[in-house]
């Protein structure tokens, strides 16, 4: 049994491939660069077709390879988010078909799902159109899958991650990490605010039972750790592992809302800073998932 991964790189795909290396079966990965442990299909989505001999005896594929977060205008590069977030993905999965891959597990991402209007935690029903194109692509990467496993019969299941933390963690959290060990990042005030989060080892755990249980076919899956975390409770845990003291002041709140006035791209970061971002992973917890790490354990490793 061969096991197939797609941005094994990455900081998700490293420890992926690490809990893989643990099992029985082989491991071949796919990237732009050859992998100096296993067999590697090198490829680059961006420009290059995947190879028709890719998945050759492979049973699973885990695709976690994508293009997300480009600084640059997003209307600038909608190709590439095309062609790397749909067009390779739904290539992939047309090639596993001809294959004779057994499953397909795509980790998508909760922007697929579009932002809810109320305050209660986002589920997988509540989907709604989703914004940015990064969204927008992901969410319609996960519609050709879901139909190319009707009509195949093979096993495809989808994960939503909410936001990953970990060790090496990158993206905003690698900054405040930066931030509060430069001693620059101001101390965020209590809001009450909520967002999801999830310990990159339990996502992998998750992604393994999702690609395991039946019942996983054909559905999508929220997955974080099942506690929703205030930005300040982020920020005290932050200065916590980086041996700072936690300050006893805080800048206000207004001053952040007065800050956010001067441009939509300010409002833009202070909205993800000190807004709301909460899922349920309550389907995910009914096939037997449930988290083993906090936030407070955020340097730990399972593996």
């Amino acid at each position: 049994m061969i096991n197939f991964v797609t941005g094994g790189g990455g900081f998700i795909g490293q420890r992926l491939v690490t809990a893989l290396k643990c099992s029985d079966g082989g491991l071949r990965v796919l990237s732009r660069v050859k992998h100096p442990n296993y067999k590697t299909i090198v490829c680059d989505l961006q420009s290059e077709d995947i190879p028709n001999q890719a998945l050759d005896n492979v049973n699973t594929v885990f695709h976690l390879a994508g293009f997300a977060h480009d600084m640059r205008n997003a209307s600038e590069i909608a190709d590439i988010y095309y062609k790397v977030n749909v067009s390779a993905t739904v290539q992939l999965a047309n090639l596993a078909v001809r294959a004779g891959v057994k499953r397909f597990i795509f980790v998508s991402s909760v922007k697929a799902g579009g932002n809810s209007t109320s305050k209660k935690c986002i589920n997988e029903n509540d989907q709604s159109d989703p914004e940015g194109i990064y969204g927008k692509t992901k969410r319609e990467a996960e519609l050709k899958l879901l139909e190319i496993g009707k009509e195949s019969g093979m096993h495809v299941s989808i994960i939503r991650p909410s936001l990953v933390y970990g060790p090496n963690v990158k993206g905003n959290l690698q900054l405040m990490l930066s931030g509060v060990r430069a001693g620059w990042f101001p101390p965020l005030p209590e809001t009450g605010n909520r967002r999801s989060m999830i310990h990159v080892d339990d996502l992998v755990r998750a992604i393994l039972l999702i690609s395991e249980d039946k019942q996983a076919n054909g559905e999508i899956f929220i997955a974080t750790d099942g506690t929703p975390h205030s930005s300040r409770e982020i920020y005290s845990v932050i200065c916590n592992i980086t041996g700072k003291p936690v300050p006893k002041w805080s800048v206000p709140k207004f001053l952040f809302n007065l800050i956010a006035l001067t441009s939509p791209k300010i409002k833009y970061k202070v909205d993800k800073l000190l807004g709301d971002e909460c899922y349920s992973s309550e389907k995910l917890e009914a096939l037997g998932f449930k988290s083993k790490r906090t936030l407070r354990e955020m340097n730990k490793t399972s593996f």
